[in-house]
């Protein structure tokens, strides 16, 4: 729902941005690779440190380059595979190293057993969501369903982890990285059953 509604806001954001850096030539696959850097510098230095929200704020300045790239293939009419491959990818390594963070942090000096390994269930199953999908697409099938879209997760778990740096009672994190991995159970749940009637409504061999 975030993807489709702040779409049009962010591209009107950005694209003056986008212009610039490639008149200057900067390439898309450049953004995406120092953007996803940035986050998991942020992710894996900032937050073990227990600096959630400075760590918070360092990620934010990088993670909108997934939108950044986005725009700069648009305006060069380029539809690469390459791309495409290149960045979801990278969004798998800078989701990894997000939640990653997190734990490394309350499995250690944050002492929070439960948030550390709530922020591992989110890692686990946010790569099963995805792997669900990469997965029934090589095999010609479909699987586009879930409720716990990337955008989602990532606001939530930034917005939440960011103000519990500066205050926030640590109860919230943990109640929003239970429901973020209830979500993308439920995500897996949907593919696999999408994806399993659409084998059924196959048509069998003999036929």
């Amino acid at each position: 729902m975030l993807n489709r509604h702040a779409r049009s806001f962010f591209t009107a954001l950005f694209t003056p941005l986008a212009r610039w850096l490639l008149k200057i030539g900067v390439s898309a696959d450049a953004v995406t690779i120092i953007g996803t850097a940035g986050v998991v510098v942020g992710a894996v230095v900032f937050y073990p440190l227990g600096q959630l929200w400075w760590g918070t704020l360092f990620i934010t300045a990088f993670i909108f380059s997934d939108v950044l790239d986005g725009i700069m293939a648009r305006m060069q009419d380029v539809k690469s595979r390459w791309g495409n491959f290149l960045d979801s990818t990278l969004d798998r390594i800078a989701d990894g190293a997000l939640f990653a963070g997190l734990a490394i942090w309350f499995f250690t000096g944050g002492a929070n057993t439960p948030i550390a390994v709530a922020a591992m269930a989110c890692l686990v199953l946010g790569m099963v969501v995805s792997y669900a999908r990469a997965k029934a697409e090589s095999l010609g099938f479909t699987a586009n369903v879930g409720i716990a879209e990337r955008a989602e997760r990532l606001v939530s778990v930034l917005v939440v982890t960011g103000f519990t740096g500066i205050g926030l009672p640590e109860a919230v994190l943990l109640v929003t990285l239970v429901l973020l991995a209830a979500a993308s159970f439920i995500t897996v749940i949907q593919r696999v059953v999408s994806v399993r009637r659409q084998a059924l409504a196959e048509p069998s061999p003999a036929d």
